[in-house]
């Protein structure tokens, strides 16, 4: 039996600069796909406590509406000395208007005083396809930076420096931020996954 081949995929979101780290890293393989692009305006539910919950409800409202294979992911920032906080919550956590400067400014308050800056970003991408639901991870560690530095990226990215390395996500080029990225990671997951399984 013929594997099916996807040559098309929905990624789970309006959001310009998740779009625009993950074209890059799924190169020519697969033609991506926006909400828009296929007609979905609506509200995706994000209703579940954990990162794959999230990206699973996503992915799975999409397949079930427009019967397309399709993926969404959810991103979390987990502080060692927050227990783990904002996780689940990041983009929400200074509140539901979701504005990434309101939410630095909370996370630096939190942190103020404590020596421990250590961090970790965790990307969950869920695939929905007739079979069912496969996640796919991607994690950096890194520490919390005193103050902001850069103006690339977005989200945490101006306070996040990655481990072993001198810079902030802000700091980089897309380029550079793919090449040792949470989400890039989650991704090349995925696209091993796809063309093992859906591949000529």
């Amino acid at each position: 039996m013929e594997r099916p081949i996807v040559t098309q995929l929905v990624v789970a979101t309006n959001n310009k600069h998740k779009i625009e780290e993950m074209g890059p890293v799924l190169g020519s393989s697969f033609l991506l796909k926006t909400l828009d692009e296929i007609g979905c305006y609506d509200e995706l539910p994000e209703t579940q406590q954990t990162l794959e919950g999230n990206a699973a409800q996503k992915a799975q409202y999409v397949f079930d509406r427009y019967h397309t294979v399709c993926f969404a992911d959810d991103t979390g920032l987990e502080v060692d000395a927050l227990n783990g906080e904002p996780g689940v919550y990041s983009a929400r956590y200074a509140g539901l208007q979701r504005n990434s400067e309101d939410n630095i400014e909370l996370l630096l308050k939190k942190l103020a005083g404590i020596k421990n800056r250590l961090a970790k970003f965790r990307t969950v991408i869920a695939l929905a396809e007739p079979s069912g639901i496969k996640l796919f991870e991607g994690t950096v560690r890194g520490e919390i930076l005193l103050e902001r530095r850069g103006d690339k990226g977005f989200g945490y990215d101006p306070v996040f420096q990655p481990e072993g390395l001198s810079t902030s996500f802000a700091e980089m080029t897309l380029e550079q931020k793919n090449r040792v990225s949470h989400r890039a990671r989650a991704v090349k997951k995925l696209i091993d996954y796809l063309l093992h399984n859906y591949g000529r």
